[in-house]
């Protein structure tokens, strides 16, 4: 069973009527090798009848398998995310995040800019090259639970988005503990 942006082929045949070698085929003759993103979501649009979420979902898994995107790329970039589920109310994770000094003793490289933030729901940034996005998303599992989200978007190429990956997993593993 094959798999393409990360939805295998049965469960793509069930949701739009084709498998991915299928919309592969159909979207090569469309001559969608050589359009972009919003190229080929109009083609699954219009000729196909294809729903919004599926045409964003069969682009994808189109420009990855015919090389047109990498593995975390989008159109404005590269994004990777990381999640972590902390035994910790929800209060307690989102002021270590909006907290400067308390941020400071468990996230390396400090000198962020908060954007926007919502108590306790969500906070989004400015990362420290002024150039690339971090969303922060705080979600509540229980009244001493938390599952805190964090998305890195707008990154230069694969392998930044790798290092950066990496490095949010060890921040997070670092947020843990300083929450203990």
């Amino acid at each position: 069973m094959s798999k393409t942006a990360g939805i295998n082929s049965d469960a793509v045949k069930k949701a739009t009527g084709k498998s991915w070698e299928e919309w592969f085929a159909l979207l090569d003759k469309d001559g969608c090798k050589k359009l972009d993103h919003k190229g080929i979501v109009a083609v699954l649009a219009k000729k196909h009848k294809v729903g919004p979420w599926w045409q964003q979902m069969v682009t994808v898994g189109y420009e990855q398998a015919r090389g047109l995107r990498a593995l975390h790329q989008k159109t404005d970039g590269f994004s990777v995310s990381r999640s972590k589920t902390l035994s910790v109310p929800t209060a307690d994770v989102f002021t270590a995040w909006h907290d400067k000094r308390k941020r400071a003793k468990w996230l390396k490289d400090d000198g962020i800019t908060i954007r926007k933030s919502t108590e306790n729901k969500s906070i989004r940034i400015t990362w420290i090259d002024g150039k690339t996005s971090v969303e922060v998303m705080f979600y509540a599992k229980g009244k001493d639970k938390c599952q805190v989200t964090v998305q890195h978007s707008k990154l230069k190429d694969n392998k930044t988005a790798a290092k950066m990956k990496a490095y949010w997993g060890e921040r997070m593993d670092a947020l843990a503990d300083f929450l203990v």
